[in-house]
């Protein structure tokens, strides 16, 4: 039941980030600063959101000590964060959020590497879990190259006049530097991913550690933003576009996400998580045929193919290492049994 509970959870997580990162996008071209847009998102989610849902949450509930070590880790996965959104969403100002999902697609191997480092995965080829996990990941990456570097023939072609559509569009030039902040992004959310795994496993409250880490990212965005943000105006907040993008990126973007990420990586581990986040560009695709008019093309069918294949080899490996993992929890109770030496005992006396 948990297994289906955390996996309907990150789908929907995935496909909210990617509308929110469209509206993300069209505040950009509008001339919403990324930088500011992150302060006002994680402020605006610390606030309005984790704050009263974590008075109202433990307000009839032991919390676990904070010890300064906890603090000092979280502010540690605070930095890396900020990191994360600082690249995705100048990645995503420079580009367009369709390669924004392609690229993220990188995320699974880092996270993957990383794990083996950490000892966080263990991989045995022998194992048919193991290699259902390996070989599913590398699938998954494939299918996202495949929509970003192949094309095909149209096959569904759609003329949109949408005033959202020409606001998503960027110069070609900007692409590549878009990609290079949009790949460093996906190694920081690897190591996101790693971290926030090793804290909550050491202090299990997801919500209070979402909700530290949150103030610890708005604090640290600040700092970034006046540093990189010279123009006083771009801090008003305009009751357009803009807000509407803060808004949603606050509420899904920034605390829904953190928060399901938080204890996914608690029940599932990172890799797991990591895992959908292939999902995100064939959400990316239906979202621009369905909502901006995009054509679609046969590259873009095949790709999402692939990356479903390749999600479902993840998920099925994963569902057998934890049958192999209760498998021998059964079977160190039998054996640790107290009722086994009597049995074994009363055979010998009927023998006699």
């Amino acid at each position: 039941m948990w297994s289906v509970g955390v996996t309907a959870v990150m789908v929907a997580v995935e496909c909210l980030e990617v509308g929110s990162s469209t509206l993300n996008k069209a505040a950009m071209n509008k001339g919403t600063s990324d930088f500011v847009l992150i302060v006002y998102s994680n402020a605006f989610a610390a606030i309005f959101i984790l704050l009263p849902s974590t008075f109202i949450y433990y307000r009839n509930r032991t919390r676990p000590p904070l010890t300064v070590s906890i603090i000092c880790k979280i502010f540690g996965l605070g930095l890396i964060s900020c990191c994360v959104q600082t690249c995705l969403y100048v990645g995503i100002g420079y580009s367009s959020p369709t390669l924004s999902s392609a690229i993220v697609d990188l995320t699974p191997a880092f996270t993957f590497i990383l794990a083996l480092i950490s000892r966080m995965e263990k991989l045995d080829l022998r194992v048919q879990s193991s290699l259902a996990k390996s070989i599913g990941t590398m699938v998954s990456i494939a299918g996202a190259l495949t929509v970003t570097l192949y094309k095909g023939p149209a096959l569904v072609s759609m003329s949109s006049s949408s005033n959202l559509h020409n606001e998503l569009r960027s110069p070609q030039k900007n692409w590549i530097i878009g990609g290079l902040v949009l790949a460093a992004g996906s190694f920081f959310l690897s190591l996101l991913y790693i971290v926030q795994t090793s804290i909550i496993r050491e202090y299990p409250e997801e919500l209070m550690a979402t909700f530290i880490c949150c103030v610890f990212v708005t604090i640290q965005s600040t700092v970034v933003a006046l540093i990189a943000e010279r123009n006083p105006n771009s801090w008003r907040l305009k009751p357009d576009t803009e807000l509407i993008a803060i808004g949603c990126s606050a509420f899904f973007a920034v605390a829904l996400r953190s928060l399901a990420h938080t204890w996914a990586c608690h029940k599932k581990g990172p890799v797991y998580v990591s895992m959908y986040k292939p999902l995100g560009i064939v959400f990316a695709i239906i979202m621009g045929v369905t909502l901006l008019g995009d054509t679609l093309y046969l590259g873009s069918v095949v790709g999402a193919t692939i990356v479903a294949f390749g999600f479902y080899s993840v998920i099925w490996g994963q569902s057998e290492e934890e049958k192999m993992i209760d498998d021998k929890d059964i079977d160190s109770l039998k054996s640790s049994s107290p009722k086994a030496p009597l049995l074994q005992t009363k055979s010998i006396f009927c023998r006699n």
